[in-house]
């Protein structure tokens, strides 16, 4: 028993209020990643056609594009926790509306396309508040790390177990049964949320907060004033819109041409989650001195995914170098989330984030429709390799600022962390 004990991270068996937040995001997190692959089976079960997909997801993305600084706001604002447990509601009855049309052959494209725009909605102001609360469940910074580690290790193992999972949804029952699967998660992290009491930040309380326009600019001069910040956004807007899309459009059509098909493409996208495993685990017991001087090196290994699909290198290669790749992006990622919350005041934590997940979303559309002309007229492997060239430049120019190069851990972290006022019940 003490054996078993003992390979349970600290924070989980110390920290309570943080066990609760992640239980209930874990079951959650593989629900969204069976709704990725189920949706587009979703839209052509109500009679759509392969354009309809593309609208349909499209109506989830542009919403969160539009109220992801709202969110920021109104979280910093109030009670995060009641946000969280607001969204989740919101996308819980989605789901469970677009699954119980799906299942009795009722729904239609249109449908889907406004419960998707619905469900961007809610997700929206979710990001940015669970990046502000995750500080608040935790009893001290040194938690901190651990915290999103594994977090980070909850995304990795959701990206391998939600695709195996929507397919033998999809294909047994139908992709009704995915969003019923869906609806479900999000009532199990509701439950969760409702018992949970995090600490609030005293800072934050303020007998008037400032107009809605003004606490928008404030969360911009947070940003602002920090070199290192707007280094990580710039970094983000290169990662997400110009490696990622080459990553998504053309490394399955790469692999499945040159390596065998599906199950090549499969093989790899698996190696890359078991690095992604890897990164997570190591996190949790690896403490960085300059995390965001860590991070800026693992986003140099990020970069290089669309390189490898380019590469022309065999499977196994292929599977080793993405694995590697894995690695860096849960680095990253891990690591710029832990020097926001260690470094952001608590009082406008949620808004700064809310500018991180713009950044990181807001180019990969326009990344995404110009890939395919890209690569047509100069060739798909020389596309990706051009476009992780890019990201690679982008990522030095990253860690060119001395300001990330040169961020200090800290040991005392304002705002949520240090207090120890309980909000909720």
């Amino acid at each position: 028993m003490g054996r078993i004990r003992a390979l349970v991270p600290e924070v989980l068996r110390t920290e309570a209020q943080f066990r609760l937040l992640f239980a209930g995001q874990v079951l959650s997190l593989i629900g969204d990643r069976v709704m990725l692959v189920a949706l587009p089976f979703a839209v052509l079960e109500a009679g759509g056609s392969i354009q309809a997909v593309g609208l349909v997801v499209a109506a989830q993305l542009v919403p969160f594009l539009v109220f992801a600084l709202a969110g920021g706001v109104i979280s910093d604002r109030g009670d995060r926790r009641r946000v969280l447990v607001a969204s989740d509601l919101a996308r819980l009855v989605v789901q469970a509306v677009g699954g119980a049309l799906l299942v009795t052959d009722a729904a239609t494209p249109v449908m889907l396309g406004v419960l998707a725009a619905c469900y961007g909605t809610a997700d929206a102001f979710f990001q940015p508040a669970f990046t502000g609360l995750l500080p608040q469940t935790v009893s001290h910074p040194g938690q901190l790390q651990p915290a999103n580690a594994l977090r980070g290790l909850s995304f990795s193992i959701s990206s391998i177990a939600g695709p195996a999972l929507a397919g033998v949804l999809v294909a047994g029952i139908g992709a009704g049964a995915a969003m019923l699967f869906d609806a479900g998660s999000f009532a199990v992290s509701v439950a969760c949320l409702l018992r949970l009491a995090p600490r609030v930040a005293v800072e934050g309380i303020e007998e008037a907060p400032p107009a809605f326009l003004a606490a928008i600019k404030d969360g911009w001069r947070e940003v602002r004033s920090r070199s290192w910040v707007l280094a990580g956004l710039g970094a983000m807007c290169a990662y997400s819109g110009i490696v990622l899309p080459a990553v998504f459009v053309l490394g399955p059509v790469s692999i499945s041409e040159r390596l065998g098909g599906p199950s090549a493409w499969a093989a790899v996208v698996v190696a890359f989650g078991l690095g992604c495993v890897l990164g997570d685990v190591l996190l949790l017991r690896i403490r960085p001195r300059h995390a965001l001087l860590t991070a800026g090196i693992a986003l140099i290994l990020a970069s290089s995914q669309a390189a490898v699909y380019g590469a022309g290198v065999g499977l196994a290669a292929t599977c080793a170098l993405q694995f590697v790749t894995g690695i860096g992006v849960t680095a990253f990622f891990t690591l710029w989330e832990v020097s926001l919350q260690e470094h952001i005041p608590g009082d406008a934590l949620s808004r700064v984030s809310s500018f991180d997940y713009l950044a990181s979303t807001i180019l990969m559309p326009v990344g995404t429709a110009v890939v395919g002309p890209l690569a047509a007229s100069l060739g798909t492997q020389e596309t990706l390799l051009g476009m992780s060239a890019v990201g690679i430049a982008c990522a030095l120019a990253f860690l060119a600022v001395p300001g990330v190069r040169h961020l200090p851990r800290v040991e005392a972290v304002r705002g949520t962390a240090t207090s120890s006022v309980p909000v909720g019940g």
